[in-house]
């Protein structure tokens, strides 16, 4: 901080004029600011960011956030980082290289039905009657987060992308794979059991059971 603004800051009483002078020093420093944006492209996840959020968040125009982002890109592209940030449009997330499946899919071990937990199960089985499907929506009907289940059961080659949704940001579609398929001994999935049907009045019931 200069003199003027060390003064304001033991003058002012509010709290929040006090937040806006440490954000003023924080952002104001270049070495920073790109952590500032690796945190924040690590807070929304698969989901990603757009420019334009991002450089309302850190204060920045575009021009000067579309280079912190460029920055974030060459340090990540290094061998010495496991991860890359990858960007769609104007959408930018954190994406592991593809170097890393293999070793994943070691740490996971063999797909095996009875080694699945609950939570796998339940996702796989969204997948298998809902694909293709993206991430987001899974969670509307589990009601939980899906992202890490989603990278295990991947890892696992369960299942698969199957390109992207035209709904904003293009999030993955996820379906399941050959693998899936044998290790449920299904040659097809209209193989899968129907799915039991609700009326309202019966939804309404379960509700106070």
């Amino acid at each position: 901080m200069d003199g003027k603004e060390k003064k304001a800051w033991r003058e002012t009483p509010s709290l929040v004029k006090k937040v806006e002078v440490l954000r003023k020093e924080t952002v104001a420093q270049p070495g920073n600011i790109e952590a500032v944006v690796e945190g924040l492209l690590y807070i929304v996840g698969e989901d990603g960011a757009r420019v334009e959020q991002i450089a309302m968040a850190i204060d920045k125009s575009l021009e000067d956030t579309n280079i912190i982002l460029e920055n974030i890109q060459r340090k990540y592209a290094s061998e010495l980082y496991g991860i890359e940030l990858v960007g769609y449009g104007s959408v930018y997330k954190f994406v592991t290289k593809k170097d890393i499946y293999p070793y994943a899919q070691i740490l996971f071990g063999e797909a095996k039905t009875s080694t699945l937990s609950q939570a796998a199960l339940e996702t796989l089985a969204i997948i298998a009657y809902k694909q293709p499907i993206t991430r987001v929506e899974i969670e509307e009907l589990r009601g939980v987060s899906a992202d890490i289940m989603l990278r295990k059961l991947q890892a696992r080659n369960l299942i698969r992308e199957a390109g992207r949704s035209n709904a904003p940001g293009r999030p993955i579609l996820y379906e399941v794979t050959e693998e899936f398929m044998d290790s449920f001994k299904l040659y097809t999935l209209n193989e899968l059991p129907d799915l039991p049907e609700y009326s309202k009045d019966e939804e309404s019931d379960n509700l106070f059971e």
